[in-house]
């Protein structure tokens, strides 16, 4: 269980999320969604621990991650793949994946095959630049750089932005193996209804720096999409 009780947290001067409450359950794959600016990538920065909080608690398990760093999150198995990617353009592919294994906890310096047989490209371009990949081809390094600590939770901030049509399908169908076969709790943030639909078992909604609706997918109304997501 993740759990996040009465979280503020202010970015610049300004209030970003206002006494966020948050329950995300062990194996679900999960949407965040909202509207541009509502404070969706903060709240994963927090739970990452990129950003810190103002105020609140934030627990996974029994244990309370309010304070700790990024890195410790990592080393206790949390996955992040950011928006926008931020992959290391002049390092290869090898080189990136190599990154994430920093933050394994058994400290392997291997490259686990799973990476290659969820995303078989990467391993055609291990020497090949970051920055000489496809936005999909990046993306699909991004994942991948995360899930090389193994993780327990994998957190993905618009996974699909950018991306060609046949890439976002392979893109979904690892995160559904990921939760599915594996156990993995999957948060994601996505723009897309369709794609969110298809791959995510529960909802939140946010509005102005708020949870304001959360249930299994097939609970997402008409009516709350109009109310919350429509522009």
């Amino acid at each position: 269980m993740i759990a996040l009780k009465d979280i503020n947290q202010l970015y610049g001067g300004t209030q970003i999320l206002w006494d966020l409450n948050l329950e995300i359950a062990e194996g679900s794959c999960t949407c965040i969604m909202g509207r541009n600016g509502v404070g969706k990538t903060t709240l994963l920065k927090c739970l990452m621990g990129l950003l810190p909080v103002s105020s609140g608690e934030l627990h996974f398990g029994d244990e309370d991650f309010t304070k700790k760093s990024a890195e410790s999150r990592a080393r206790n198995g949390i996955g992040y793949v950011p928006q926008g990617r931020d992959i290391f353009p002049l390092l290869t592919v090898e080189e990136n994946l190599r990154v994430g294994l920093g933050a394994r906890r058994d400290k392997s310096k291997k490259i686990p095959d799973k990476i290659f047989e969820l995303f078989p490209v990467l391993q055609d371009m291990l020497q090949r630049r970051g920055g000489d990949l496809s936005g999909g081809q990046q993306q699909q390094l991004a994942i991948g750089r995360a899930l090389v600590i193994e993780p327990k939770i994998l957190i993905l901030d618009e996974p699909n932005e950018g991306i060609q049509p046949n890439i976002v399908k392979q893109i979904g169908d690892v995160i559904t193996l990921l939760n599915e076969q594996e156990g993995m709790t999957v948060i994601l943030v996505e723009q897309k209804l369709t794609f969110a639909r298809r791959v995510g078992k529960e909802f939140r909604l946010m509005e102005k720096g708020r949870v304001v609706a959360s249930g299994a997918m097939p609970e997402l109304s008409d009516e709350l999409i109009a109310k919350h997501l429509a522009v």
